[in-house]
């Protein structure tokens, strides 16, 4: 599904973001990306969804070649790729129900598409009594199911999830990595990016660890090593 041949990614002759990384990730898998910060990783999100090209290599998405694509087909790619940030990313003027609506209303769907699919995505994060509630009134991990409902809710391929757990304290972290668990045993792909070393040890699945710009291991029910 997604494969990265040989990347590297230059910003100017003294910042080398990735240098000539490969990895394929197949449908269906749970994968954690770590490293310290300047690693890499958040490079590599931003190559996947096409707001950066790289310097020299290929990024594969299904039947995308993502470095290719002209502006006017990167929604089609993207619509295929759910985001959650750790900052959550909500709007503080409308409720978990309408911030969850808005990713559909911005693609044109219709109204009673709408109705159906978002009740059915509350209650899959379990907070269909908290549909009217505004960002205000949510606890941290709260508002993250909800960013992670709105990531869902167009029912993409992969979800890529950036330090989601961040801001979160451990009794929500553990929520919000059983909920992507959840997702991903219902089929989608879930790339997990963060610095929580407890988290990825616990999860013992695949990881690939970056070290300024390179992959220095990806390993199958791996642990967080970065030495």
């Amino acid at each position: 599904m997604i494969s990265f041949q040989n990347v590297s990614k230059i910003y100017n002759s003294h910042l080398t973001a990735l240098e000539n990384i490969g990895f394929t990730i197949n449908p269906g898998e749970f994968v954690s990306i770590v490293g310290r910060n300047g690693a890499g990783k958040s490079t590599i999100i931003k190559l996947l969804i096409g707001e950066e090209k790289p310097t020299k290599g290929r990024v594969i998405f299904g039947p995308y070649e993502v470095n290719k694509l002209k502006p006017a087909e990167l929604p089609a790619l993207r619509s295929q790729i759910g985001i959650v940030f750790q900052d959550f990313r909500l709007l503080s003027v409308k409720n978990a129900y309408e911030n969850i609506a808005f990713a559909l209303e911005v693609e044109g769907r219709p109204q009673s598409e709408i109705e159906e699919f978002v009740p059915q995505i509350l209650d899959m994060v379990g907070l269909a009594h908290r549909a009217y509630n505004f960002p205000h009134e949510l606890s941290g991990g709260e508002k993250q199911r909800v960013a992670i409902a709105r990531a869902m809710i167009n029912r993409p391929a992969v979800v890529v999830a950036d330090e989601p757990t961040g801001n979160l304290d451990p009794i929500h972290t553990a929520d919000i990595i059983k909920l992507l668990l959840k997702i991903n045993s219902l089929g989608t792909t879930v790339i997990l990016v963060t610095h929580n070393k407890e988290v990825v040890n616990h999860l013992n699945r695949r990881v690939i660890s970056l070290d300024n710009g390179r992959i220095i291991r990806d390993e199958e029910n791996g642990k967080y090593v970065l030495a």
